[in-house]
Parts: C-alpha cells; structure tokens; sequence
C-alpha cells in the first residue's frame, strides 16, 4: 500500500441547525496518494515576437496534435499521462464519484416525453426511452391522438459512435421530407442528410463541412445551408442545394468577405422570405428572398452601419426589426415590404426605448408580439395586442428574487397561445401555454425530480456586491435550510461574463448533490454578460475586460464579508470564456480560493488571437480586440492568464479540456498546466483531464455528461473533506 499524506487534520462530524433543518455531513481528510509526480511537460523554448516584445513560450509544441506536424503522437502521449495521473490522484475518491453519478442518473426520470409543439399541420415532439442517452424524434397528423411516426430515432443512429450530435431538423413544406445535420466528432463540422418521411429511404445526398443548418425554399426541392471552412471553421458561405445533385455542384449564393463576422440562416415566422444573416460584435446585415422564389438573388435589406446591429423578422405583411440604432439597449421597429432601409424603419409605439430595459428577443403571431426584455437583471415577457384599439401591452408577473422566464418554441403563426419556459435556482425547468386574448396559464410540463424533490426545503436569494469603482454586481444564491451562514460553510462561485451572454438563475437536479451536502452554490452576474443591459457587456470587453475579473473578485469577497463562506472553503468554477475567468483571478488573487475548476479555458490569449488559422480567432476581435494594433496587445498581455503565470503560491486546480476542441484548442489549458506546474511555490496538486472522444461541449447523450459532473463534483468534495 503506498503511503499517505493526509490534507487536512481531523475527522469531524459538521451539523449545522437554522429553521429547524439539519444538513449533516461527515468530514474525512482526503488523503492524496504520496510520491506520485505529476507528468513534465517537456520544454522547447519558442520566442514570439511583436513590437518589439519578446515572448518566450516554452510548450508551444503541444499544439502538434491541432497542425498534425511530426510530434502530434508525443502531444497525445503527454496528454494521456496527465490523465493518468488525475485517475491515480483521485483514485481515493472512486466511490464516490459512483455514489454521485448514480444519484444524479437516479434523479432522471428516464422514460420521458417533451411537450409537442404545433407546425404545418403536425405535432412535433421527443420522447426519451429508459437506459439510452439520446431520444427518439416523432411526430402526430393534427392530432395528439394521432398515430405516431417516428422521424429519427437517435439512439440507433448513435451506436458505436463515441460522440454523436444531431441538429438543425427541417421539415419541407409539404411536411413530406426531413434535411438535418450529424456531428461525430464534437467538431461542430455536421454532415446533412435528406430523408423521405412516406418511405424511410435516406437519400444519397450527403452535405459535409456545414453548420447542420438547413433551410427549404418553399418548393420542396431545394434547401440552404451555411457551409464552413474546414480548417478555420469559419462560416464563410452559403450554399444551395438542390434534391438528387451532387453536393459538389451546390451553388454558392453567399460568401462572407469579412472574417470577423458569423452567417447564419433563418426563415422568417411566415415563411414567406429566407433571411441571411451576417454579423459581427458591432455590426451586422441582413439579406433575403422570397422562399418561394430559390434561384433569386438574395438582395440586402439595409447595408451595415459602422457599429449598428439589425435582426429581422416578418408577420403581418410587414418586416419588424429589432436593432441597437440610436438606441443602445435595442428597441424594435417595423417597415413595409417595399421600403426595407433603415430610412424608413418606424418605432413601435408600444414597445418605447428604455435606457434601463434591454430588448433581448420577439416573437410574432398573428394578433400579437412577445418582447423578452431585461430590466435590473431580470427577464421579462411583454406582450403586446396588435388587434386591439388602442393597442395594449403588459408583463406577465413572476414573483421569485432570481429567476429566468424565455420565450419558448413557437412555430405556429396562427395562434393565440404563447409558449414560454420558466425556471428558477429552486424551480424546475417549467413549460407553460398562455393564452394571450384569455389571459389563461396553463402548466404544461416540468422537470420530474425522481425521487422527490421539495423547492421548500432551499432557499435563493438575490444580492448586489459593490465593485471598486462602485457598480453594484448582482448575485443569484441558492443553499438548503439549514446552512449556516457563520463563514465556515462551502461555496461554490461560477460566473462566465463575455461575448454578451447573460448567466440566468436556473433550476439543476445534478447541483442538488453539492447543496445536500452543505454547499451553497452562488452565480455572479458580472460585467462582459448583458444580465444589466448592453451597457453591462460594453463595460466587460476590449479594453475593459478587466472588470470582468475584478467584478468576480468583489463578488468572493463580499460572499466572505457576509459570512456565506471563508477562502479555506470558497470553490470557483468557469469554462471556456469562464475559463479565462478562472486563470485570470487565480493571477490576481490566489490566495482567494481553496480550489479551481476550469473547463475548456481559454488562457491563452495572446497567442491564440494572432493566429488567424486557429478556429474562430477572426471572429473575435471585436471582444478581444486584435493583437496586431500595439494597443490591444499590451492589454490582451496584461491579463492573459498563460502570460502572467509567475513564482508564487496557487490554489488547487483541476482544468479540463476536450481533444477534438473546435473553440479553445486543447493545448491551451495543457500549456497553462504546464507552465502553473513548473512555476508555482506551493505543494497544492493541479490536474488536466482531457477528454480524448470530445470536443467544447463535452460528452454526448443524457448520461455520459454526468460521469464528467461527477468528477468534478468529487474533486470539490474531496478538497471539503467530505467523501460520502
């Protein structure tokens, strides 16, 4: 038996008592296994060099794999012994990674069905089977009590893959045949495949290197589709394809110039036009034609403007655009068919531009919109009557302190019913129809917690911490009863804060595992998200990215402050853009956190960023800002997590990443690891997991991605002490 080096001193029993509830948890030192070395990293000095600056990165070699150069097979190698280690580390720890996947598979109830959404004349729905991690794709004529066909059944088509992902169903018109894409690798790089919905046959067709993006035109025979380049990823173009052709002879319609913008493709909720959309961080265009008409030209709607963002949409013989023109949080605007510019773009008199209420989203009907707004960090659903005189327009009520309340599928133009989702950090995941002429809500559907599951017995609050420069920082909360808010208790933090993208309070049957057990669990609503408006990314980008970590920062101490936690207890986790986060903070305040999850982080920076052949860099100028202007550099460098590893104390960290990685490449959290090793004064343990079968998102399926969770669970836990 190999000897032991225990981490923390004692054995205790924690109980603490608040409102009659008790959490009861038996604390175990974790005993790391002693005299196993973690893997080194070797070392092949490169120097990279701008304006004048030289940067020496001695593990730029591990970008092998991603160039297929000589020494991809050592990279592989070095990778699986990193894993290696981590198994070995945390063997200890084994049952209790099973223990919590089997209660976060058990919470699961396995034979389940979504709620049918209403299109064309069919009923479309998914339904999960017992012990299979994918789902079978069905659909009803006119009636739910109609004869079900079954359209894909997804868990034969994944057998035998390692990963497998479908996306982007679209049904033609006459509802006859279904285009949608295949991922097999996680490299978000989908095949599209045609099926004969009266027959079963699959065509022949097959469309590589695409999005899984297809959209029809009106006549059955031709559908559109945004194809990628192969090496960067990019969507630079978009492609006709027409039934019973080679997709080698699909017609190009669009090609994207500009590298720093994202296409993509919709129709529009009439069906009427099939719209491009082109856009950037700070601009964007759209372009379209009559879906009707496939071999048209697509013709603009309104050329880009210099920091002006536009969507479009059309119901109602009139186009309704929701943009940031002369208004910073977005308002929406209409105009006629015929007069598409931005001269002649109308506001709506009943959705009024708010300094304070960012418009996120719309969703037309016949007699109505919904608006999804935002206001003080919250969501909110307005809906506007366009058949009443005057026209009237209110928000559906939600009475929780955190919450998220979304648009839900509404394919169906004609109907009064809105469908929206609903949910809480104590309220399952909730699928409600309202009826907008009635005023009358139904519950639909909700997530089953098997097993039982009482939003009674947890508690969520919704706080502000005040940053340094005094913006107050929301934060969404949620503990069972009886944690005791004495400063002694674990807390996990998570915040992501970037590119735009709000972190919403939302219901987990896997988190209650970590509550259970006397955690709280905490999300911080910091500047680079848009939870406070667009104001709030602005302020968290380019050359103000740094709020994004001192935000996170001023979050931890003021949970500390108020007595939540202490730092021998506070966790932290982000991924990918979180990741950055993650690297960030253990830079600026190691001495803050006890221990560090970052999943698929994006550290490093610089280097990434001058690299135009990498996956998605151009893309991303507009947030990062372009290392080739002397400007941007020096303050991407002054952040980059991988550029300021330095000699100094830092915290547990285990970093996870995906080998086929399409977003942030593998070997940017493998060099990070191995330069943090290499530097670092403490004897704290860092850890990489790679997951050799997947890319950004993870592993595939129901119940794979629990395994994950489970690890990461353990490794907090085990930190805590706590191993049961």
């Amino acid at each position: 038996m190999q000897a032991t080096k225990l981490f923390t001193a004692a054995t205790i029993v924690l109980a603490a008592l608040s409102c009659n509830n008790k959490i009861s948890v038996k604390i175990t030192p974790y005993a790391w296994p002693a005299n196993i070395a973690p893997p080194v990293c070797p070392v092949i000095p490169k120097e990279l060099t701008a304006f004048g600056d030289v940067r020496t990165d001695n593990y730029y070699w591990l970008n092998d794999y991603f160039k297929k150069g000589p020494d991809s097979t050592k990279a592989v190698d070095y990778l699986a012994a990193e894993n290696k280690y981590y198994d070995t580390m945390m063997s200890g720890t084994k049952a209790l990674q099973e223990k919590l996947y089997t209660e976060m598979k058990a919470r699961i109830k396995e034979k389940d069905e979504s709620v049918p959404s209403f299109k064309h004349g069919y009923f479309y729905y998914t339904k999960q089977v017992e012990g299979k991690d994918y789902y079978v794709f069905c659909r009803k004529k006119g009636s739910l009590d109609a004869a079900e066909e079954v359209l894909l059944d997804v868990n034969a088509m994944a057998e035998g893959h390692n990963y497998f992902a479908a996306s982007g169903f679209a049904v033609s018109m006459d509802n006859k045949l279904l285009a949608y894409g295949v991922d097999m690798l996680s490299r978000r790089e989908y095949t599209i495949y045609i099926k004969n919905l009266e027959t079963g046959e699959t065509y022949k067709d097959a469309v590589t290197d695409t999005e899984g993006d297809p959209v029809w035109a009106n006549d059955n025979k031709n559908f559109f589709y945004t194809a990628k380049n192969p090496i960067t990823l990019l969507s630079e173009k978009i492609k006709k394809h027409t039934l019973g052709t080679a997709a080698a002879t699909d017609k190009l319609v669009y090609e994207e110039k500009d590298h720093s913008n994202y296409i993509h493709l919709s129709k529009t909720k009439s069906d009427k036009y099939i719209v491009i959309t082109s856009q950037a961080t700070l601009s964007s265009e759209v372009k379209w034609i009559d879906a009707s008409k496939p071999d048209d030209a697509f013709a603009i709607f309104q050329p880009r403007i210099k920091d002006v963002l536009y969507d479009v949409d059309h119901a109602n013989d009139k186009f309704y655009i929701r943009t940031n023109l002369h208004a910073k949080n977005f308002t929406l605007l209409t105009s006629s068919e015929d007069k598409k510019d931005a001269a002649n773009w109308k506001p709506m008199e009943m959705v009024p531009y708010s300094d304070s209420i960012l418009v996120q989203s719309f969703e037309l009907f016949k007699n109505f919109i919904v608006v999804s707004e935002r206001k003080n960090g919250l969501t909110k659903l307005q809906v506007v009557n366009l058949k009443s005189n005057p026209n009237v327009s209110y928000n559906l009520p939600f009475d929780e302190p955190a919450y998220t309340a979304s648009i839900g599928a509404n394919p169906d133009y004609d109907t009064d019913v809105l469908r929206f989702n609903y949910t809480s950090l104590t309220t399952p995941s909730s699928v409600y129809d309202y009826n907008m002429a009635t005023n009358e809500k139904k519950l639909m559907k909700q997530q089953e917690v098997v097993g039982g599951y009482s939003p009674s017995e947890y508690v969520t609050e919704r706080m502000f911490a005040t940053a340094k420069d005094g913006t107050k920082i929301p934060i969404s909360i949620v503990y069972k009863k009886g944690f005791n808010k004495d400063g002694n208790a674990p807390l996990l933090l998570y915040a992501y804060g970037s590119y735009g993208y709000s972190t919403d309070a939302s219901f987990s049957s896997v988190r209650l595992s970590l509550l259970n057990r006397g955690f709280a669990y905490a999300i911080a609503h910091i500047r680079g998200g848009e939870e406070m408006g667009r104001y709030w990314y602005e302020d968290g980008k380019m050359m103000k990215k740094k709020n994004t970590f001192t935000d996170f920062i001023d979050c931890a101490e003021y949970l500390v402050a108020n007595k939540f936690t202490n730092t021998k207890h506070l966790y932290i986790n982000g991924g990918s853009a979180g990741g950055l986060l993650m690297g960030a903070v253990v830079n600026m305040r190691p001495e803050l956190w006890n221990g560090v999850i970052a999943a698929v982080p994006f550290v490093d920076v610089v280097t990434t960023m001058s690299d135009a052949s990498i996956p998605l860099t151009t893309n991303e100028y507009d947030e990062w800002g372009n290392p080739a202007n002397k400007e941007s550099y020096e303050y991407m460098k002054s952040y980059s997590p991988y550029d300021n590893v330095v000699k100094k104390a830092y915290p547990t960290m285990l970093v996870t990443t995906g080998l086929h990685d399409s977003q942030v490449q593998y070997f940017e959290p493998a060099k990070w690891v191995a330069k943090l090793r290499a530097l670092k004064t403490d004897s704290n343990k860092i850890f990489l997991y790679t997951n050799m079968e997947a890319g950004h998102g993870g592993a595939s399926g129901r119940f794979k991605p629990l395994k994950d969770k489970a690890r990461e669970y353990a490794f907090f836990l085990a930190l805590e002490g706590i191993l049961e």
